[in-house]
Parts: C-alpha cells; sequence; structure tokens
C-alpha cells in the first residue's frame, strides 16, 4: 500500500468514528454526564492508554522545546477542541456541530496563511467565501426547540471548535516529520488531562452515569466514545498527517458530516430541514474549491 492510500484509509476510518462520535456525544451530553466531565474522562483515559502503549514502542528522545510544543497543543489544541465541542453538543444539534465542524479546511488554509505565509489563490478564496454563506445559512436557521435549546450559543462554540482544531492540524503536520504518533499523543493527552482536571476541580464532576445503579446502554456508548473516537481516530489521524497535507487531511472532515447527518436523521437525534441541505451542499463546494490535488501530497519514506 502506497503512503497516499495508508493515509486516506486512515483518515476515512478516523472520519467515519469521529461522525459516529458526533451522535454519541449528543446521547451522553449532559444527560448522562457533564461536558467537563467527559472531556476529563476521555483525556485520561487516552492519556493512559498511550503511555501504555509507549512501553512497547521504540524509545524515542524528545527535545526540551518539543516537549513545550506538545505540552502547548495538548493543553490549549486537544483540551480546548473536546470542551468547545462538548459543551456546543450540549446546545446544538449533531448535524450543525458537524456542517461547522466540516469547515476545518477553511480554517486550515487561513491558519496556514496567517502562522506560515502560505499563499491563497482565487480558488480558495472563492471556497472560502461559499463555506461561509453555508455556515451564515446554517447559524441563522432555528432549530426545533425538540432537539436544540440553544443553538445560537452552540453553534458558535461549534465554530470555535473548528478553528482550534484546524490550528492543532497545522501545527501537529509540523511535528510529524521528526516525531511518532505515540510520542506526539502521549504528551498531548498527558498535558490535555492535566489541565482537564485542574478544571474539574474548580466546575466540578458531574456524571449521573456513574450513579446508582448500572445504566447499560450509556455505559457502552461511553465505552465506545473511549475506545474509538478518542484512542483509535487519534492513532489513526497522525497517520494521515504524516502522508497528506493538512488541507487534505480536515477535508475528511466532511465524511464526518455526512456520517453525523444520516445517523442524526436516522436516529431522530435531528429534524431534517431544507436549510440544512442547502448548507450542505455550499460547505461541499467550499470544500472542494479550497481542496488540493495529488501533487501537494506529501510522499514520505515508512518510519
Amino acid at each position: 500500500m502506497n503512503n497516499y492510500a495508508k493515509g486516506s484509509l486512515s483518515l476515512f476510518t478516523a472520519r467515519v468514528l469521529s461522525g459516529l462520535n458526533v451522535n454519541a456525544m449528543g446521547y451522553l451530553l449532559p444527560l448522562w454526564i457533564a461536558p467537563i466531565g467527559c472531556v476529563t474522562v476521555r483525556l485520561v483515559f487516552g492519556a493512559v492508554v498511550f503511555w501504555v502503549v509507549s512501553i512497547f514502542a521504540k524509545p524515542e528522545s524528545v527535545t526540551l522545546n518539543d516537549k513545550l510544543k506538545l505540552f502547548m497543543l495538548g493543553g490549549l489544541g486537544i483540551f480546548g477542541y473536546m470542551s468547545l465541542y462538548a459543551i456546543s453538543l450540549s446546545h446544538t444539534t449533531p448535524v450543525s456541530f458537524a456542517i461547522f465542524n466540516a469547515m476545518q479546511p477553511l480554517w486550515v488554509v487561513i491558519a496556514s496563511a496567517v502562522i506560515f505565509r502560505e499563499s491563497i489563490d482565487a480558488r480558495k478564496l472563492l471556497g472560502i467565501a461559499v463555506g461561509f454563506a453555508g455556515a451564515m445559512l446554517c447559524i441563522l436557521s432555528e432549530p426545533n426547540p425538540d432537539v436544540a435549546d440553544k443553538p445560537l450559543f452552540g453553534n458558535i462554540l461549534s465554530i470555535a471548535a473548528s478553528i482550534i482544531y484546524a490550528i492543532y492540524l497545522v501545527f501537529s503536520a509540523k511535528m510529524i516529520g521528526h516525531l511518532s504518533r505515540t510520542t506526539i499523543l502521549r504528551y498531548t493527552f498527558s498535558s490535555g488531562a492535566a489541565v482537564a482536571l485542574l478544571v474539574s476541580c474548580f466546575v466540578g464532576f458531574s456524571a449521573p452515569l456513574f450513579e446508582g445503579g448500572v445504566k447499560t446502554v450509556p455505559l457502552l456508548v461511553l465505552a465506545f466514545v473511549l475506545v474509538f473516537p478518542t484512542v483509535i481516530t487519534y492513532f489513526l489521524i497522525p497517520v494521515g498527517l504524516k502522508y497528506l497535507s493538512s488541507t487534505v487531511v480536515s477535508i475528511y472532515g466532511y465524511v464526518t458530516l455526512i456520517v453525523a447527518s444520516v445517523v442524526s436523521f436516522i436516529t431522530g437525534a435531528d429534524k431534517f430541514e431544507p436549510v440544512i441541505l442547502l448548507s450542505l451542499v455550499l460547505i461541499g463546494i467550499s470544500i472542494y474549491l479550497v481542496g488540493v490535488k495529488g501533487k501537494e501530497v506529501v510522499q514520505k519514506d515508512n518510519a
């Protein structure tokens, strides 16, 4: 399997799991566990797993400078993204969140231009404009109150989460070349877990899921979130970051949008609205316009 296929397969699998995660989190939050509590459990679980995995991995020397960068990425990037993700899903619909999450290619292009001075051509500018139009349609729409209590607030947080994760992708891609994914994940999740535990000390830890008798279905849903979207998804994403450009990586976010939308409509977690379909189409067009071609694929030797 060549590098492009390896990266694409990893990203496709990760994004399918991410789409299922949107609905799983929507089910858990905030009825069975509070947003910050869920983030804390995910980050602590992930940190433990990645440190255990690192025991069996090839020892790797990490400079102090790299450790500081990884701690920043975890404490601000992963914790920030997961927190805004969880809080936004407590107030808006899974489909609305997935729409804004799919806008990551736009933020990746903008972040790359601002931080690393990468050029933006006319096609990408048009894609950004079309994407914003799709986002505004979703923001200004009023979901049924039965499926969202504070949609505007939740939508704004969804956008913020998407921006933070795009910045995380841009910086992570710069570190994949000289650090293994296990090293990156164990440090970023550890710092994210430390921040989450600290925040939990101030806001408290509320989780009716763990109170009283055994609640089978919620526990199984939480187990799915911890094993697949938290561990496996984050373990697969660095493969894509290694072999594909960060913009191509973020384009796979549209897979998340499709999966989250289909599952939401089937389960009744969201209700179909024409404006949502139009938003989906516009975001899809924008992703195509800002997308890059095969020449931007990063071909690297297997590590």
